[in-house]
């Protein structure tokens, strides 16, 4: 099997594919720094999409994520935008949790294992 890593920068990779699997890296809102919890999250799960379809894989096969949450009383605003994207039937495994992320732009931080497309 080989591993194969896209958008590879000097620190990190954002998408590492190894044995039928894709591991995101954290996705933050690079395009939508300092805005609302709902943008950010809607921002992140864009640039999730566009990774995991150029992996190979896609929303429904998503076997866990891991959300950070710069505030936890931003976890119904953040849910509101990842539950309409979750396609019906095909919710992860998931964990939330309050952390200080990369800079206090970011309110949202989330990390993605799915299955690759067969």
């Amino acid at each position: 099997m080989q591993i194969e890593r896209y958008e590879t920068g000097k620190r990190m990779s954002q998408a590492v594919t190894y044995g039928g699997f894709v591991f995101l890296a954290g996705q933050v809102a690079i395009d939508a720094p300092g805005a609302s919890v709902r943008e950010q999250t809607t921002n992140i799960l864009a640039r999730i999409t566009r990774l995991l379809d150029g992996t190979g894989s896609n929303s429904t096969r998503i076997l866990s994520a891991t959300i950070w949450l710069a505030d936890m009383s931003r976890f119904e605003d953040m849910n509101a935008v990842w539950d309409a994207w979750v396609p019906a039937g095909h919710a992860p495994a998931r964990a939330t949790v309050e952390a200080r992320l990369a800079g206090p732009e970011f309110a949202v931080e989330i990390g993605i294992v799915a299955a690759i497309r067969n």
